[in-house]
């Protein structure tokens, strides 16, 4: 998590920042929660695909827009098995390290290659969920909303399959959750149906970000 939103200022941030700039959870008791996947699509996307549909769970992947140009059928694959996609940015390179009209290159490029249906209220997760004052006023000049994360699954530091889990038992999980995982990783992928499975038994509805932020 970047360190201007960290401990205090994290909490100063979502009290502080409108909505429509700045998401990390949705406020609500319902129980619901939404998974969101990073840096695809990926090789192994048919196969995350696969596992949310035998538990009937929808999610929100935030693509690379130098991936989905290398994989247009998996991202095609996202949207025809009812997800949501949206911009991860287009070359992965940290946001507040851009000028303004370099970050609105990247929503550009990317937001280009996503459906039309995906770009009426444009997500963004910026790379690394590296923010900064200046780059999120950027983002929102440029209609998007961006939305980071309350749970971070922590599978790009570990590899085990086990603690990825764990990380995302249903006792770590509130209303509302937004939940940071990963494509293109082997231990995210053996984890997943652990996830889905505790939190379809905790009676959690597995939405979109965009169906969890709507209602």
């Amino acid at each position: 998590m970047p360190g201007w939103l960290s401990s205090v200022r994290r909490v100063a941030a979502e009290a502080l920042v409108p909505a429509s700039v700045l998401v990390l959870r949705a406020r609500t008791r319902e129980r619901r929660v939404a998974l969101t996947f990073d840096d695809g699509p990926d090789a192994l996307t048919p196969a995350y695909l696969d596992v949310l549909d035998r538990f009937g769970a929808l999610a929100t992947f935030f693509v690379l827009g130098q991936h989905a140009v290398a994989r247009k059928d998996e991202l095609l694959a996202i949207v025809r098995r009812g997800h949501q996609v949206a911009s991860h940015g287009y070359s992965h390179r940290r946001f507040p390290t851009l000028k303004r009209d370099e970050i609105e290159g990247e929503l550009r490029a990317t937001a280009a290659l996503l459906p039309p249906a995906e770009t009426q209220h444009p997500l963004l997760r910026p790379p690394q969920g590296a923010t900064s004052l200046r780059s999120l006023l950027s983002c929102a000049r440029a209609g998007y909303t961006t939305v980071l994360w309350s749970l971070d699954s922590d599978d790009c530091r570990v590899q085990s399959a086990d603690q990825v889990a764990e990380r995302v038992a249903p006792e770590r999980i509130e209303p509302g959750a937004i939940v940071l995982l990963h494509e293109g990783q082997s231990w995210t992928l053996e984890a997943l149906p652990r996830i889905l499975s505790g939190l379809r038994e905790a009676s959690y509805a597995m939405v979109t970000v965009d169906n969890l932020l709507t209602r």
